[in-house]
């Protein structure tokens, strides 16, 4: 079936780099009437998240709809009520404030297919989603034009240089490679992105070492939202907890480069083919 307006694409746009080119191939291809544009808010994200959305729909020549989970007032909550960071099957955030929000807007709304910003090195990704979740009718823009994460960024600077305003997001300008939920920082980053976190915002990491502490105590065992691949391996605190002195901390760890988060869609727990080396690094519970 082709979009139209009684059944268009539903584009979903996450802030990044990615999802942006991949919502304008999508109006590119089927008209803008034709397709919706739709932003999951979790509340957590930067603020210049909000001014390329702004930049992007001038882009598109469109407005993005933004739907967010009114149960909760922020992502701290979700992470208290359930005294978890990750499970087995994914972000705990992710799944409150992304997953469960989309899979009512697929419920209640008509559609011919919905489009994802999987680039081309996440092949194994988009056959996952095709074979666990075909009734959303999947498709990858980008995979289909064979894009990488660094197309898409030549893509908005070429649109910026001919067309209109459209700056990167800022956490691309900072060296970071996604741009999900940075006001907390997000509980999938591994351990080059909290590891560089800890060098140039420390505020940011001692906040989230407290919730990780704090989930701790709670909980009464250890919530953490990484782990050590090496040989011996375990848990890894952002700093370490008194009361559990036998589990390394971040500072244990060599410095490691900062890799491409497993990315934030409201399709935790899509049962990837392959993880990437990101994914290795986060402490996913066994249970809540």
């Amino acid at each position: 079936m082709r979009p139209n307006a009684q059944n268009p694409c539903i584009a979903w746009w996450s802030g990044g780099v990615t999802s942006a080119v991949a919502c304008k191939l999508c109006i590119d291809w089927f008209g803008v009437d034709n397709t919706r544009v739709v932003f999951i808010d979790t509340k957590n994200e930067d603020n210049d998240t909000y001014r390329f959305k702004s930049d992007c729909e001038i882009w598109y020549g469109k407005t993005i709809e933004t739907l967010t989970n009114e149960d909760y007032k922020n992502i701290q909550e979700v992470w208290y009520k359930s005294l978890s960071l990750n499970v087995a099957n994914g972000a705990k955030c992710s799944s409150e404030l992304k997953r469960k929000v989309r899979e009512r807007f697929e419920r209640i709304n008509n559609y011919s297919c919905q489009a994802f910003g999987f680039d081309i090195d996440e092949i194994n990704r988009a056959k996952a989603m095709q074979v666990n979740h075909a009734k959303s009718k999947p498709i990858f823009p980008l995979i289909s034009n064979l894009l990488t994460k660094k197309d898409c960024i030549n893509l908005i600077k070429s649109a910026n240089d001919l067309f209109i305003s459209l700056q990167l997001p800022r956490t691309y300008k900072l060296g970071y490679h996604n741009n999900n939920c940075f006001k907390t920082g997000c509980v999938q980053g591994g351990v080059g992105y909290w590891q560089k976190i800890q060098a140039e915002d420390i505020e940011k990491f001692n906040r989230m070492a407290k919730v990780e502490h704090e989930l701790t105590d709670l909980k009464g065992e250890p919530v953490t939202m990484l782990k050590d691949q090496s040989k011996g391996g375990g848990l890894i605190f952002l700093l370490p907890h008194p009361n559990y002195p036998q589990i390394k901390d971040i500072s244990h760890l060599k410095g490691k480069e900062v890799k491409p988060l497993f990315e934030c869609n409201g399709f935790c727990g899509t049962n990837d083919l392959i993880k990437n080396e990101t994914e290795n690094e986060i402490n996913y519970a066994t249970r809540i």
